[in-house]
């Protein structure tokens, strides 16, 4: 028996008039999908437990089967992992955006948050970038290392746990409101704006009609994470593919392979084949039990605002990863089962995740006969009249043999 999660990162939705009242995932066009919802059990789960914020962090060890409030302990560690900085017990990370703020002669605190991705910026411009604010701003205390686009991170040594504010939360609002309230942290959000605004690469992005990665912005304060690992909990071997640090530092933590796929980007045109091909060999050639597919791209363009990508993101998810990776695990004979959701609601209506309920698909290829749904989406899994009210226990719903 083979086990998979194909997570569409921020998938789920409100009703949104401009789609005829549908949601994204209702609006998208799903055959194969739909077509497995025919077989499949479909519900909500809550993936966010109460009291905590709703993020990746929190959702995807939710449905990794991670209870976050026994292991999370920040975001940024969990993308330290990733990265490979070793953390010591007293280290504090932090997410490194680099964000867009407004660019006119008005005090940096008067200044408006744009975008929170800079025009999705490739690793490779961003890298120039944060080294030059490295140059300026490094220090014994602080150091700051290169992570995937606009995702960086920040170590502070013998530093402290700090409320801090993701950018995402509050696009189109002033930065004054939201900055750091120490004031070393506070102090390099400032001088990063007057080291990147004229910076070259910056200049030609603003040319060539982008956003200009303009300012560092820190958020996701943690200490060092220790989870347990996920092939002793569970007895099955697991894989991560993913373009997010966030989620190869979960893998990393748990004791999971992490597969690198080119062109995996986190972006909406990332390589939705490769994902499906490099899943079927880590299962069918490499003999892994386990394999967790995580596919960011909803959630970028509902942060965006963008309706008609979230549609596409969620269509070319459909079409271009799962009906390819389900017909490769058809093709092999083998049984499988098959567990498709996204971790939290990112509703194009507040730019930002929710704590919602999200929809789940469980398909088991062992299955011939009918009674599902015979549609996936919100609407769907809440007539289906079940309800998880742990994520992480979906992990267990996956995992069991009927």
């Amino acid at each position: 028996m083979k086990y998979v999660i194909v997570l569409g990162d921020g998938m789920a939705d409100e009703p949104i008039e401009a789609l005829e009242g549908q949601t994204p995932l209702e609006y998208a066009q799903t055959p194969t999908m739909d077509e497995l919802a025919k077989q499949s059990e479909i519900g909500l789960a809550h993936t966010i437990p109460e009291g905590m914020k709703p993020g990746s962090d929190t959702a995807n060890l939710s449905v990794l089967g991670y209870d976050p409030k026994q292991y999370y302990t920040g975001r940024s560690p969990l993308e330290a992992l990733s990265i490979g900085v070793d953390m010591k017990p007293d280290d504090i990370a932090l997410r490194t955006n680099l964000i867009t703020v407004s660019d006119g002669d008005e005090p940096y605190e008067e200044k408006t948050i744009i975008d929170h991705s800079s025009s999705e910026i490739s690793t490779e411009d961003a890298a120039i970038l944060l080294d030059a604010v490295r140059k300026e701003l490094e220090n014994d205390t602080y150091h700051f290392y290169v992570g995937t686009s606009y995702r960086h991170l920040l170590i502070w040594e013998k530093g402290s746990v700090v409320e801090l504010t993701p950018p995402h939360d509050v696009l189109g609002q002033k930065v004054g409101d939201h900055l750091p309230s120490d004031p070393v942290l506070r102090e390099m959000q400032k001088k990063s704006y007057e080291i990147l605004s004229k910076h070259p690469i910056n200049l030609e992005r603003k040319a060539r009609g982008l956003n200009p990665a303009n300012s560092c912005w820190f958020w996701g304060a943690g200490t060092r994470p220790a989870l347990s690992s996920f092939e002793e909990k569970n007895h099955k071997k697991g894989a991560m593919i993913s373009a997010v640090d966030l989620l190869k530092g979960i893998a990393v933590g748990a004791g999971m392979k992490n597969i690198e796929v080119e062109g995996a980007n986190g972006q909406l045109h990332t390589n939705y084949e490769g994902k499906a091909q490099a899943a079927a060999d880590v299962l069918l050639k490499e003999g892994y039990d386990f394999v967790y597919v995580h596919v960011e791209a909803p959630d970028e363009m509902g942060h965006q605002g963008s309706v008609e990508r979230k549609v596409q993101a969620i269509e070319y998810l459909d079409q271009r990863l799962i009906a390819h990776l389900k017909e490769a695990l058809d093709a092999s004979g083998e049984d499988y089962r098959m567990m498709i959701l996204p971790d939290h609601p990112t509703p194009i209506c507040v730019r930002t995740h929710t704590s919602d309920p999200i929809p789940y698909l469980l398909y088991d290829s062992r299955k011939t006969s009918g009674g599902g749904a015979g549609v996936y989406n919100e609407k769907a899994a809440r007539a289906g009249g079940i309800e998880v009210m742990h994520g992480y226990e979906l992990i267990d719903k996956l995992f069991e043999e009927k």
